[in-house]
């Protein structure tokens, strides 16, 4: 495996839970990814809009955790819109089994260590 790539991830606040799983997933010493954590819970303030794009431009790929709560998430739709503005590659997984919610413009897929391992070495 060659360096690590850089990732993004978004996700809506309600699913905090399981973007900490995905971080412990990326703690492992074989994880083909960095992590970048760039949750708030306030307002959606022009700086924080300033510091996400330049944190996503910086990035290789994004990987958005969708869930029903993806589809009241402003933050989370900002942040999938900005890195389609950017040409940022975006991965969308399904942050629980029993929810495959649709998110207009993300192609979300199963969690699994593979899809998200494949999706990394194709960036």
């Amino acid at each position: 495996m060659a360096d690590k790539k850089v990732i993004f991830v978004a996700f809506a606040i309600e699913d905090e839970g399981q973007r900490n799983l995905l971080k412990g997933q990326s703690l492992h010493t074989t994880s083909p990814f960095e992590y970048i954590d760039m949750s708030v819970k306030e307002a959606y303030a022009e700086e924080w809009k300033t510091k996400v794009r330049t944190r996503i431009r910086r990035s290789d790929g994004v990987i958005a955790l969708i869930s029903k709560n993806s589809l009241t998430s402003s933050g989370q739709k900002w942040e999938i819109a900005c890195a389609k503005e950017e040409g940022v590659p975006v991965l969308g997984i399904w942050a629980y089994s029993n929810d495959s919610t649709a998110v207009s413009g993300v192609v979300a897929k199963a969690w699994s260590w593979k899809t998200i391992a494949d999706f990394i070495d194709g960036l």
